[in-house]
């Protein structure tokens, strides 16, 4: 039987965030290093540092507090350059993690921002969701609300028409895989629509736990990955015996 341990997100190199506080701790397997994927990192020239980069990761995103997000602020996502900062390494060894982390699809890049794939398995969110769904759902009528008073300034505002407009708003409709195929024709990339399409059917249209808002986007995200696919580790390996 696996036994976990729990690890307070706010260590050394893991910025805390104030506003979203509400739990202080990842939990972490106790057979962590009998993990195929770590047992792999662990063999590569620079594993240390890799899985070092890892638990930095994880603490990151438990502060974030987000469903495994791992964000500077919901504006600012994290760059290799600011992820250097804020760990203290050298901005070879977090680039070289990143590649790593992704081609064993550990984390995913969304719209620039990192996500941990599976994030249950580290923290429980238990008690969150309906916190945060109040927060997104304030949220979303203050810009409703300054979307129609830009739109009239004698507009009159009631909370029923920013409930209905926001209702509307939300709405996702689920692309068909000729949608997604004719979107792609259209970017001209090498993204392939089933592919896509049975990846979010998987996950009920869920960017880490939030709801899909725009699969166009996700389509140029995807677009994006495939021109800067990473190299596989034994192929960084040998560049780096090369060099």
């Amino acid at each position: 039987m696996k036994s976990f341990v729990r690890i307070a997100a706010a260590t050394n190199g893991c910025r805390k965030e104030t506003k979203m506080a509400d739990i202080k701790w990842i939990k972490l397997s106790t057979d962590l290093f009998d993990n195929r994927k770590i047992k792999q990192i662990r063999k590569l020239p620079e594993g240390d540092a890799i899985i070092g980069v890892w638990l930095q990761i994880l603490c990151l995103a438990g502060s974030v507090n987000n469903g495994g997000l791992v964000y500077f602020s919901k504006d600012v996502p994290y760059t290799n350059e600011m992820l250097s900062n804020e760990f203290d390494r050298p901005l070879n060894i977090i680039r070289l993690a990143m590649e790593t982390f992704t081609y064993f699809n550990m984390i995913e890049i969304i719209e620039d921002v990192v996500c941990v794939s599976n994030w249950e398995k580290y923290q429980s969110l238990d008690g969150l969701d309906k916190i945060r769904e109040q927060n997104k759902l304030r949220k979303q009528q203050q810009r409703e609300r300054q979307k129609l008073l830009s739109c009239d300034g004698h507009v009159t505002v009631t909370q029923s028409s920013i409930s209905n407009s926001i209702s509307i708003s939300n709405k996702f409709n689920i692309p068909s895989i000729e949608d997604i195929k004719q979107y792609c024709i259209e970017r001209k990339n090498k993204v392939d629509a089933e592919t896509f399409f049975d990846f979010y059917e998987s996950k009920g249209w869920l960017i880490g736990k939030n709801k899909m808002k725009d699969w166009k986007a996700a389509v140029r995200t995807w677009e994006k990955n495939e021109k800067e696919k990473p190299k596989t580790p034994e192929r960084i390996e040998v560049k780096r015996k090369i060099i």
